[in-house]
């Protein structure tokens, strides 16, 4: 005669794996916006700090060259700037393509063209930085 042994079955059951399943799901969808806005907002920061650098760049060209800012950015290089730094959201130079520069007064006006910094709430074509004004943000 066989005896039928009562045992405990060890594990989970499906409900209680659903239910952790559900809690994951519901932080998940709770951090993962924050952490996309957190990289975004850090991506605008490297940008506004590239700004900054780029408008030290000019006013040292300017003091060497009579108070004459360049017509390009890419005259910086390599006396001012090693290399033209790249936007951190757009991986890529948007400095130069809007870079404007004038004579009579002499000013310049430098830009992060295009919408790249839309995550962190900015117009297009924001940060911008002035000869006159400084760094703009919107």
């Amino acid at each position: 005669m066989y005896r039928l042994i009562n045992r405990k079955r060890k594990g989970f059951t499906l409900i209680e794996l659903m239910i952790v399943i559900a809690i994951i799901a519901i932080l998940a969808a709770i951090l993962v916006p924050n952490f996309i806005r957190a990289r975004a907002q850090g991506q605008l920061t490297a940008c506004k700090s590239n700004l900054k650098n780029i408008g030290t760049a000019l006013e040292m060209y300017s003091t060497d060259n009579s108070g004459h800012y360049p017509t390009a950015l890419g005259q910086l290089t390599p006396n001012y700037l090693k290399i033209i730094p790249t936007c951190a959201s757009a991986g890529s130079d948007t400095y130069s393509a809007k870079f404007t520069s004038s004579s009579n007064p002499d000013a310049y006006t430098v830009e992060c063209s295009g919408t790249n910094h839309t995550a962190a709430s900015m117009n297009a074509n924001y940060p911008q930085y002035t000869s006159t004004q400084g760094l703009i943000i919107q």
